[in-house]
């Protein structure tokens, strides 16, 4: 965990020297790690080295759509090309959104598989402690919203009086649609799953359609109007058939 640390704290530097918008996402998710640290190390989790593994894991997925970018711009798969490709002009919170959408509705999934070998779906008992750890991640982003929104606020966040009259209640909705895209998260894992058990054709086609999801979310993110409570009306997660 710290080396995966140090690596977002060494990347990080270099995208605020560019003044790249990918640094938004990036300061978000560092501080989103460190916090996933702590709780580690206060014993919040049943199987901390599993955790620990899932999440390094996790963040590789990012570290790598963002080392194709910059090496070719249309290297990365769809979300992800959606958020870094996006309009730098675009406010610090869009950035965040989009990024989040790549990394947990496409990433996440396929980090749960990856972690999660055939024999541990097929075990109850171990694939209801990855549950329960997965689930309890959702504890550490809750607490993370009202500091996040101050710190893209200090960032270069636009807020209006309305904004700031909205600001409680854009919390609550932030920490309502993170919930239930983990739901989502969950149920995709066990259908790439069930895709991996058919075979490697069946889990390619699973993942195209993943991919192609989580690529289309991007319009709804962009779209104009209060897009954090329609997040927590209509949902932030894609769903596989």
């Amino acid at each position: 965990m710290a080396a995966l640390v140090a690596r977002k704290e060494e990347i990080l530097g270099t995208l605020e020297a560019a003044a790249d918008p990918a640094r938004f996402f990036l300061g978000t998710y560092l501080r989103t790690t460190r916090a996933v640290s702590a709780a580690l190390e206060a014993g919040r989790f049943e199987d901390a080295a599993w955790v620990a593994g899932w999440t390094v894991d996790f963040a590789d997925l990012y570290l790598d759509a963002l080392a194709a970018h910059r090496a070719d711009p249309l290297a990365p798969p769809a979300p992800w090309r959606r958020a870094f490709g996006a309009r730098a002009e675009l406010p610090p919170e869009a950035h965040v959104l989009l990024g989040m959408n790549a990394h947990i509705n496409y990433d996440l999934p396929q980090s749960l598989v990856r972690m999660i070998g055939p024999s541990d779906f097929d075990s109850p008992g171990v694939l209801a402690v990855r549950h329960r750890d997965h689930e309890r991640i959702d504890g550490v982003l809750a607490a993370r919203v009202a500091a996040e929104d101050v710190a893209l606020e200090r960032a270069g966040g636009r807020r209006t009086p309305l904004d700031r009259l909205l600001a409680p209640v854009n919390r609550r909705a932030s920490r309502a649609f993170l919930r239930e895209s983990r739901r989502k998260v969950w149920a995709n894992a066990g259908e790439l799953h069930r895709a991996r058990v058919r075979g490697p054709a069946e889990y390619a086609v699973c993942l195209a359609d993943l991919e192609a999801a989580s690529a289309a979310r991007v319009a709804d993110l962009l779209r104009p109007g209060p897009v954090l409570l329609r997040l927590a009306v209509h949902g932030f997660g894609v769903s596989l058939a």
